[in-house]
């Protein structure tokens, strides 16, 4: 399991995934459950691993890193 969720993309996905499980808290009814759904992002934040980036080949953080490397290159 290589780590392929960068810094910004990391909060973004805990963030949502808080907000979405509130819903559980704050809506009332059998929608309320649909809060669920922020387990997926907020655990693929803590973790800094997604599956559906493994498969597809993207890594934020390889490219959060190499836009740094070039940043600092060019000073």
């Amino acid at each position: 399991m290589k780590v392929n969720v960068g810094g910004v993309d990391k909060t973004a996905r805990i963030v949502g995934g808080v907000v979405l499980l509130s819903l559980v808290f704050l809506l009332e009814g059998n929608f309320r459950w649909f809060g669920l759904i922020g387990l997926v992002p907020l655990a693929t934040g803590l973790l800094g691993w997604c599956p559906l980036y493994s498969v597809l080949g993207i890594d934020t953080l390889m490219a959060q890193h190499s836009q740094h490397t070039k940043h600092i290159q060019h000073e």
